[in-house]
């Protein structure tokens, strides 16, 4: 019997295909248009079908107008497009797409003169053939890398254009289980589309809430028989092997339903995939997995009424390609519903602003922008729901700080127009304190726009949070799941000790050098600190390069303060910058030498401050570096958050990051790039602690998933009478100053020395400010008659300026004397840095999925008297008890999730054992409980086979007498007997074993047993 990747791979996932509704052609008995591999009789036949209304119809004018399209140098766009265009000529009922014709080929040659491939399954749709699968048998050689190869070197000829061009999205399967701890796709079952270059593999794991759940038909006996004969295996059809295989449950199998299901695939084909234009051409994107079931969540929310709500995906998931295909999706949905979307992206930095418009206008948005707050009140404002006539689909990116104080802004008229405005919020950790005035003007702008919040770090805390804010998560894709698919990079951690020695140490004790921040920040940018730590860095850049053996990465120094930024780049310019070419000798035997050690040299820099150059002329140097042509970036509060660069892989840390903002930094080195595994960060700044207590947050946001809302809810909004409460103490603290009178207010308080009293004063304006946007995010609008809010935010202007006044007035006095005595110390201080420890950086979900993983294993267990079983529950128990498993300290956790592995990796082996005695007695549970019991004390027998061969007879009899007779198990007694009578003729008569009265009772009420438990429903 055949036994190859066809008998054990193809031949099932063609009869999966048959039973999720498609038709199997025989290439024998079948024609097609070689040219395009078209079968253009099924194509006649669908697209008059589905154009029954269109009198007009010119069939072979619209063939030989997908035949120029499928010539074109765009990667199928103009194809595609037409394949998804409802208005004129259908392609594809998308409306009822039971009304199209499917159907899978097997082998079907891809030919242009000489050259040709043929897929392994081919999907036909309407005569097209617009997706194929191939499938390898397990542990083949180079595993799925082999596909990926070869599919590189198809898609690169120049003659199998139009097929690339036809071809929408693809499947390679090696009908194996993913192995998560390769970053490198080598096992399992990928989807992909096209690419005229290299396509890029993407795993698929199905969301427990969305689920596709595949109406399958029962496949006659004549189709099985007609597929194999076609393709010549009539000699498997009854073999063990080809039924096991056939399971709907094989990797393959599984990739099959969740991208073939009718109602999967019509989505697909119509809303997840995207051409996105770049510098080389156009490339062809296909939805990520979490990208599309946030899509559906997103959906359900607003079916169920809901309004608001957070994505929470990883950095480096792709929130930006999220939105527009949302726009794309929702455009579709509320058409349904006769309502025009509005859809606005916004974000809180131009940078940010220019970088989504540059991306959506990349994937054929229509992008519009805001100039000023007053054009962005004329937009709200404004009866149009397009800025554009062509009828394509469009968005307004606009900077939070466009959003105007003008509780008027929506007019009344444009609801009764069926306009639906739809907020995308980018990054909504940042910039959305609850007291300040974005979010207030944000939601009085429309207060029935619907809101998406978007995050990969979401804010935590008691103060307020995302969820507070934006609503429950309608979404999440965790750090760990992004590393297990291959889209982010594990990081690792060097930690670098600090050490000097002190010629003038008492001077030193004696003005405290590091006490006070003004002094910390003189000496961390001090000549005497900053350039041994800069010949450190750039040592340790080079080095990497060399280790690596990759000259083309980037580094980034994240600096203490923006004089240390400035310093760095000072010396880097002096010592390290390197403005001549290398010249060598053709005949010189040292020049691959010298030419190799000149490429990983560090030889030009960039500073990125806000202060420094102009917009254009950071965004020019960003640019630069992204292109590889800048190899490192001195930064101090810039490109933390939103900058993306796939070559940055060393992160040089100088000083503590907080909460939210430090994951944002990590991540910056986590980009997938080339064969790296890892992203580094080079830690001067002991960040461990932070991101102790980060992890440990995050945690706790895991562990709550949804939390306690109303807990957030009575933390963050103040009631009415807190309110009033608030506004009178603020009269009170202002009673002696003229509150109506701006520029009499600033003479009173410029007579103020008294810093404590200042402060009482900017205290109690900066409350008003905070006050008046609670007021009108909580709709209490009758509380802004109480105090002119407008004048007293001038006023607290003007009270926090005094107030620094003062501040700079008494820092000045206090470090005129300590200034000089730093630089006189300095000069003695000898600064050294050393490398002392290199770990990986564990994030908190790898924990949360390792205890849940852990918890399934053991879960899924059918022996749960197995006395290794209850051993390993034990041991999970007495974890939970001996440690506390939400401790997230880096050490902490690997311990945790080394002892939680182990019991994982013994359950997993306990099962896998489980499940070979179980199929020896044809997958009856109940059977291979009674084998483990009988060989766990006092066995019968040491030969476990003469045991099975025992009970296998004993089990063809009872399930014998119990299909003749249904009832039998409804009579405890008789069931029993009849049982007891089995196996004492079997053990005695059939197998002549040595067995006593006793034994024999134990196995006949063993088995009795187990199937009055199995009759009864109860748990084993």
């Amino acid at each position: 019997m055949k036994f190859n990747e066809d008998s054990r791979v193809k031949i099932p996932a063609i009869l999966h295909l048959m039973r999720l509704g498609y038709n199997y052609l025989s290439l024998k008995t079948t024609s097609w248009d070689y040219t395009t591999n078209i079968f253009k009789s099924i194509f006649d036949e669908s697209i008059s079908r589905i154009n029954a209304n269109n009198s007009e119809l010119d069939l072979d004018g619209l063939y030989n107008q997908i035949a120029l399209d499928l010539e074109n140098e765009d990667l199928g766009k103009a194809f595609y497009e037409r394949l998804i265009d409802r208005s004129g000529v259908r392609l594809i009922d998308f409306d009822n797409f039971e009304n199209n014709s499917l159907h899978v080929v097997t082998e079907l040659p891809y030919e242009k003169d000489d050259d040709s491939f043929r897929p392994d399954i081919i999907i036909l749709i309407n005569g097209m053939p617009l997706s194929f699968i191939e499938v390898k048998k397990p542990n083949n050689l180079d595993g799925i890398q082999a596909e990926h190869k070869r599919m590189k070197t198809r898609f690169q000829n120049k003659k199998f254009r139009k097929f690339v061009n036809l071809t929408q999205f693809m499947v390679f399967s090696n009908n194996m289980e993913y192995d998560d701890e390769n970053p490198i796709p080598i096992e399992g079952a990928f989807y992909a589309s096209p690419s005229y270059q290299e396509s890029v593999f993407n795993y698929f794991r199905e969301d427990k809430d969305y689920k596709v759940i595949p109406d399958l038909q029962e496949l006659s006996n004549e189709q099985e028989l007609f597929v194999l004969k076609d393709n010549n295996l009539l000699s498997i059809k009854d073999s063990s092997e080809f039924a096991l295989n056939k399971d709907t449950n094989t990797p393959t199998n599984r990739i099959i339903s969740s991208l073939y299901s009718k109602e999967r695939l019509a989505f697909i084909l119509e809303f997840a995939l995207a051409y996105v234009k770049e510098s080389t051409g156009f490339e062809k994107h296909i939805m990520r997995y979490p990208q599309l079931f946030a899509t559906q969540a997103i959906e359900r929310t607003l079916v169920n009424g809901g309004k608001k709500g957070i994505i929470w995906h990883t950095q480096g998931s792709g929130k930006t390609a999220l939105t527009f295909y949302n726009v794309k999706y929702l455009k579709h949905y509320f058409g349904k519903r006769n309502i025009i979307p509005k859809f606005y992206f916004i974000v809180d930095r131009i940078d940010l602003l220019i970088q989504a418009g540059r991306e959506f206008k990349s994937r054929g948005l229509i992008v519009h922008t805001i100039d000023s707050k007053e054009d962005f009140v004329q937009d709200i404002k404004a009866n149009i729901a397009l800025h554009n006539d062509t009828g394509k689909a469009e968005i307004t990116v606009v900077n939070i700080q466009k959003f105007k104080d003008d509780p008027s802004v929506v007019s009344n008229r444009d609801y009764q127009l069926n306009v639906q405005r739809v907020y995308f919020l980018d990054e909504v950790h940042r910039s959305y304190n609850p007291k300040g005035s974005f979010l207030a003007n944000l939601n009085q702008s429309d207060a029935e726009a619907i809101k998406i919040g978007l995050t990969g770090t979401p804010l935590l805390g008691d103060d307020y949070n995302s969820r507070s804010l934006f609503g429950g998560y309608i979404h999440k894709y965790y750090y760990n799941s992004s590393i297990a698919d291959g889209y982010t990079l594990r990081l690792i951690r060097e930690e670098i000790e600090t050490s000097y020695q002190l010629a003038l140490q008492k001077a030193l004790e004696d003005i405290k050098i590091l006490e006070g921040e003004g002094k910390r920040k003189f000496v961390y940018a001090h000549p005497k600190f900053v350039e041994p730590m800069l010949d450190y860095i750039i040592e340790d850049f080079q080095n990497s390069r060399l280790r690596f053996d990759e000259n083309s990465i980037g580094g980034m120094v994240i600096c203490d303060s923006s004089e240390q930024a400035k310093e760095l780049f000072r010396i880097f310019q002096e010592k390290h910058e390197v403005t001549e070419p290398l010249y060598l000798a053709a005949d010189d035997p040292e020049s691959y030498g010298k030419k190799r050690a000149h490429e990983r040299k560090v030889k030009t820099a960039a500073l990125i401050l806000h202060d420094v150059g102009t917009k254009d002329d950071r965004k020019a140097k960003v640019e630069e570096f992204k292109e590889g042509k800048i190899d490192f970036l001195f930064v101090y509060n810039m490109l933390l958050t939103g900058f993306d660069a796939k070559r940055l892989k060393k992160l040089y840390i100088c000083r503590v990051i907080k909460s939210h903002n430090l994951l944002q930094a990590l991540t910056r080195v986590n980009r997938t790039y080339k064969d790296f595994r890892y992203g580094y960060v080079v830690d001067f700044a002991d960040i461990q602690k932070e991101f102790d207590k980060t992890n440990r947050d995050y945690f706790n946001e895991l562990q709550s998933e949804l939390g306690d809302e109303i807990e957030h809810y009575s933390n963050l909004f103040k009631s009415k009478e807190e309110i009033e409460s608030d506004i009178e103490e603020i009269k009170d603290t202002l009673f002696y100053f003229d509150t109506n009178n701006a520029e009499a207010f600033s003479r009173q308080i410029n007579q103020i020395n008294d810093r404590q009293e200042m402060l009482n004063i900017a205290k109690a304006l900066n409350t008003a400010k905070s006050l008046y946007n609670l007021i009108r995010l909580t709709g209490n609008y009758e509380l802004l008659e109480k105090l002119d809010f407008k004048l007293l935010n001038k006023l607290a202007t003007e009270a926090n300026n005094r107030l620094q006044l003062i501040n700079l007035k008494q820092n000045l006095d206090a470090n005129e004397d300590t200034t000089n005595l730093l630089n006189v110390a300095l000069e003695d201080v000898i600064f050294a840095f050393t490398k002392i420890r290199e770990e990986e950086m564990v994030l908190a979900d790898k924990l949360k999925n390792t205890l849940q993983r852990t918890r399934e294993m053991l879960g899924g267990n059918f022996d749960p008297k197995d006395p290794n079983f209850i051993s390993l529950k034990e041991e999970l128990e007495r974890l939970f008890k001996k440690k506390n498993l939400s401790e997230v300290t880096k050490e902490e956790m690997e311990q945790n999730i080394k002892a939680l592995n182990a019991i994982y990796d013994s359950a997993k082996e306990m099962e896998r054992k489980n499940q070979l005695l179980r199929a020896k007695y044809a997958n009856d549970a109940k059977y291979a409980r009674i084998h483990k019991r009988l060989m766990e004390k006092d066995p019968l027998t040491d030969k476990e086979t003469k045991l099975l061969e025992m009970l296998q007879s004993i089990k063809s009899e009872v399930d014998n007498h119990i299909m003749q007779n249904a009832n039998i198990l409804s009579n405890e007694s008789f069931a029993e007997k009849m049982m007891a009578r089995i196996v004492v003729n079997q053990i005695r008569n059939k197998f002549n074993m040595n067995v006593n009265a006793e034994q024999s009772k134990r196995i006949y009420h063993m088995i009795a047993k187990e199937y009055l438990n199995e009759f009864n429903g109860r748990a084993a």
